[in-house]
């Protein structure tokens, strides 16, 4: 006897977008009433009574953070799971297997090396984990244009970040001195037999921003040679951006290959960059700059109504210096981080499919859960330290600021794709790194052509707005050869470091011949409230225009007196222009001013994620 048919009842089902919005919703439904009914419950133990405006306050707060959430979930239900699986080099750049980092020295610099030295140099990396990054990387560079021994760099404890790490803590302090051996004679302190004297004789300097090797040669150098030491405070992006070939190519030696971190943060950096791997095989890491004093300082509107001018106006309020910028202009010209859900649908549009796994390295974000409820959505295979490791695994390094960063330094140098939300040192610094490990997919967000595209999203089919974000970011893909959208940083695109293959340039003829061969094609247009038009762009140019326009991009500096900040001390009558003194660093000093200190370094960071 036959067995009778299974009959199967469809049910219709809903977008995968929308049944997140459901589940988000319902949750932050779920933590409102509790915290409201907590709320009023305590009341009432306490007072004998429940107070009706604490309690309809609450009810409208939450009310308001949900229906936020579940508003912005909402929008993203035309966003389909996977878009184009056409696309190709979404994990990998075009043409990248012609170009390879190349740092050796010519014979002629190894000749030049001379074993007499000058004298000590000192140096305080300030800043973060990056930007002492630079520091330190211009300290070997530095050191041997003044021919000087350099003490192992010494990191600024005194910054907003509070972190009381040594070098040592963090980089393989060995390893450091034995790789650049053959360029610069380093040492971790001073002999003992000549400690005190040369303390008592040293001269505390600061040099102005981006000076040429001429300043260093004709300012530095005479002091060095008299005093037989000398100390350069608040190192960071102290020697300008051109160089001769081979002094940057010691630049991209002690970056790259010398400075590595100590086992136990390589270690606990690699374990996460496995367990990501055993996970999906390929991963994307991103960068996110989202903190409420980092929103504050850029003078933008991310869409949070008064709450969010409130809140961030009371943050602009200490930073006497910042002036009212429109949050409009300050959109178009690009100088608005994205947010988490605009770095969302950058990357779907892009042709990453919600499969894709995530991994987020990032400060305390500003609204929390509701900023990073609409990336989740577009990508929930999302991941951090914390939810890879264990809160046992991580608390060796819980308490270090830089780190913690280092760690997340290691995810992503190793991330099959790198993204940023914002142009900061570390989005600069991995940014060359992995141009010199083989131009790794690193994307960097065209911000001044996407601002304006995000706001006009939904008078456009997805397929047209996917198609307009693939456009805009051409030339902000990490290709080799592409036109770098911020000036002459050579920390984000070492090209003195990079060399083409044999047959790159055979390779590079057929594909031009072939392109010049296709028929043109109209550029298309977007339409945008109040903008009239955005122009598409094709920023890819040959390798020689290219070094033209970063030298003229990268003039050399004018010469200018050397300076030292508000924040120092006077100068004592006696001494002259050049040794200013630093002002005094005894650990029981003021604590106010140590805070003063640490604004200013926090308002230099972000003054530097906000340049062009």
């Amino acid at each position: 006897m036959a067995r009778p048919r299974n009959r199967t009842t469809r049910v219709f089902q809903f977008p995968a977008i929308s049944s997140l919005a459901v589940v988000f919703g319902s949750a932050l439904v779920a933590l409102a009433v509790l915290s409201i009914i907590s709320g009023r419950f305590l009341d009432n133990v306490n007072s004998g009574h429940t107070p009706i405006r604490p309690f309809q306050q609450a009810s409208s707060e939450a009310w308001s953070a949900i229906n936020e959430t579940a508003s912005s979930l909402q929008a993203l239900e035309d966003v389909p799971g996977q878009w184009d699986t056409t696309v190709e080099h979404i994990w990998d750049s075009e043409n990248a297997e012609l170009y390879y980092g190349c740092s050796e020295p010519s014979e002629k610099y190894l000749s030049e090396l001379s074993v007499e030295s000058n004298g000590y140099l000192f140096i305080v990396a300030s800043g973060g984990l990056n930007q002492q990054r630079t520091g330190i990387t211009d300290s070997v560079v530095v050191a041997r244009l003044l021919n000087a021994t350099l003490v192992v760099p010494q990191l600024d404890h005194r910054s907003y970040w509070k972190d009381p790490s040594n070098f040592s803590d963090i980089f393989d302090v060995d390893w450091f001195i034995s790789s650049v051996a053959p360029d610069v004679k380093v040492i971790k302190e001073l002999p003992p037999s000549s400690k005190k004297f040369i303390s008592n004789q040293m001269s505390n300097l600061r040099v102005p921003r981006k000076v040429s090797p001429h300043y260093y040669l004709t300012r530095i150098l005479p002091i060095l040679k008299r005093k037989q030491s000398v100390r350069l405070t608040k190192f960071d992006y102290r020697l300008a951006n051109k160089l001769d070939p081979d002094m940057q190519k010691l630049r991209c030696r002690t970056n790259y290959k010398a400075l590595q971190f100590t086992k136990p943060i390589q270690d606990m950096g690699q374990e996460l960059v496995d367990r990501m791997r055993a996970k999906s095989g390929k991963y994307i890491a991103l960068h996110l700059r989202y903190e409420s004093d980092m929103l504050a300082f850029s003078n933008c509107y991310y869409g949070g109504g008064d709450k969010e001018r409130q809140e961030l106006g009371a943050i602009r309020k200490r930073w006497k210096s910042l002036h009212y910028q429109n949050p409009d202009k300050e959109r178009r010209n690009g100088k608005c981080p994205l947010t988490p859900e605009e770095v969302g649908l950058m990357l779907r549009a892009l042709g990453y499919g919600k499969d894709s796994y995530l991994y987020v390295a990032s400060g305390q974000v500003y609204n929390g859960e509701a900023s990073l409820a609409p990336l989740k959505a577009l990508f929930p295979n999302f991941f951090t330290k914390d939810t890879l490791v264990t809160r046992q695994e991580l608390q060796p390094f819980a308490k270090f600021s830089s780190q913690m960063a280092a760690i997340d330094y290691v995810v992503c140098s190793e991330s099959d794709v790198f993204v940023a939300n914002n142009n900061g040192n570390m989005a600069r610094i991995l940014a060359g790194e992995r141009r010199f490990n083989g131009h790794k997919r690193t994307i960097r967000p065209n911000a001044k052509k996407l601002g304006t595209l995000f706001a006009a999203r939904h008078t456009m089919s997805w397929k047209d707005f996917a198609t307009k974000v693939r456009h805009f970011q051409k030339g902000f893909m990490g290709n080799p050869m592409e036109v770098r959208a911020g000036r002459g940083e050579f920390h984000e695109n070492p090209v003195a470091c990079i060399c083409e293959k044999p047959e790159a340039q055979e390779k590079l003829k057929r594909m031009n011949q072939q392109q010049v061969k296709k028929p043109s094609k109209s550029v298309e247009t977007v339409k945008v409230e109040e903008e009239g038009v955005v122009k598409l762009q094709d920023p890819v140019i040959p390798v020689e225009d290219r070094l033209i326009d970063e030298a003229e991009d990268d003039a050399e500096d004018e010469e200018l007196p050397l300076v030292i900040d508000d924040e120092q001390s006077n100068a004592n009558e006696g001494d002259t222009n050049e040794e200013l003194l630093l002002e005094s660093e005894d650990p029981d000093e003021n604590t106010d001013e140590d805070d003063q200190i640490a604004i200013k370094d926090r308002v230099s960071e972000l003054e530097f994620c906000f340049s062009d």
